[in-house]
């Protein structure tokens, strides 16, 4: 089975360890990005949704003005736009960019963040919710004619299904969350189930689960890990760099008066669960950052040279991962230097490898 690298590109260069510049939407920064993820041969990048931050279809289409390859996973939390109008923005971003359209479906699992754009919903009725919205979008990108819906959440009659995406019969959906909740949605709708950067021992554990969801109707997942490499050209040059990396996001947070922050959601508290088991896991997962942030978000890393990163990342491909969504500490240089240096020798192994069998 072939291997999928998502990068993740932002409005701005910033990151843990860069604190973000007052412009807050970086025309040069984005097509600069976008234009060396092509160039160094990743599929996607994912657009992220912060309720700070631009608007992502936006986001997107300008990346998607620089670049002629590159696909757009558009995080998108379901609550804030209708349904029926999310399908026809999808569709249009789909035919903007001539099939280059993702959608990474994200319920969203902190409420400080949440309340930030009016939900209030508590936590698994906004999984209910998102299981009938992803059901709504599928219905209006796959069915004939006008579509009615009485639901819980949403009702409405004679939806157009006039806007077409130009993937057929629709634009994939990736899905992310780890809660039972979450993972019972997953199982129904996702084409690619999106984990963070765990152990092998968690990453067989929770893709088990993901898989006995979807076996429940009939269908299959890919898997997608999301990773923060952090490469050198000798391993101690690599944990020198790491160690750099957790002293630099230390002093930003205590600059800023930071406190530690709580886990928000279920796939923090299982970052953070791997971390109290040490800094450096399996091969080379390192924690270090993830406990400095209270892994919000994808904070995991595996270090070493491009050689051995590759072969941990392989070693995951065993376990049935077949996406990598990776991205930097450093943005746009690590963004280059992963095309240059990493994703041909994970392509390259992968290919020396057997096809990938899911883990039991």
């Amino acid at each position: 089975m072939s291997v999928e690298f998502i990068g993740m590109i932002h409005h701005r260069e910033a990151s843990e360890i860069h604190p973000p510049p007052d412009l807050v939407f970086d025309r040069g920064y984005i097509r600069d990005f976008a234009q060396a993820a092509e160039a160094g041969g990743f599929d996607r990048v994912l657009v992220g949704y912060f309720s700070d931050g631009p608007d992502g279809f936006l986001l997107a289409a300008t990346a998607a003005a620089h670049t002629a390859r590159l696909g757009f996973l558009l995080a998108h939390r379901p609550g804030f736009v209708a349904p029926t109008l999310a399908a026809r923005k999808f569709a249009t971003l789909d035919q903007v960019t001539n099939g280059r359209a993702a959608i990474h479906v994200i319920s969203g699992g902190d409420d400080t963040d949440q309340h930030r754009d009016g939900d209030w919903l508590p936590k698994d009725e906004r999984y209910a919710r998102t299981d009938e919205y992803v059901h709504i979008l599928k219905r209006i990108w796959t069915e004939p004619g006008p579509v009615d819906h009485e639901g819980r959440y949403y009702q409405f009659n004679g939806a157009s299904t006039a806007v077409r995406s130009v993937q057929q019969p629709r634009i994939p959906i990736y899905f992310g969350g780890a809660s039972d909740a979450a993972i019972a949605v997953a199982g129904k709708h996702a084409d690619v189930y999106a984990l963070w950067g765990e152990t092998h021992a968690q990453v067989r554990e929770l893709t088990a689960r993901v898989r006995v969801e979807a076996e429940k109707h009939g269908r299959s997942v890919r898997f997608s890990l999301s990773l923060r490499p952090i490469l050198a050209r000798s391993e101690d040059e690599a944990w020198a760099r790491a160690d750099r990396i957790k002293q630099r996001i230390a002093e930003l947070r205590a600059r800023a008066g930071l406190p530690p922050r709580e886990p928000a959601n279920e796939g923090s508290r299982r970052l953070l669960a791997a971390a109290a088991e040490g800094e450096r896991l399996d091969k080379r997962l390192w924690t270090g950052a993830a406990l400095l942030t209270g892994a919000r978000g994808n904070s995991t890393s595996l270090v070493g040279t491009p050689a051995q990163v590759a072969e941990a990342m392989c070693d995951y491909y065993d376990l049935g991962i077949t996406t990598f969504l990776i991205r930097g500490f450093d943005p746009l240089a690590d963004n280059i230097g992963y095309g240059r240096d990493l994703l041909p020798l994970v392509r390259q192994m992968i290919e020396q490898r057997s096809p990938a069998v899911p883990a039991e």
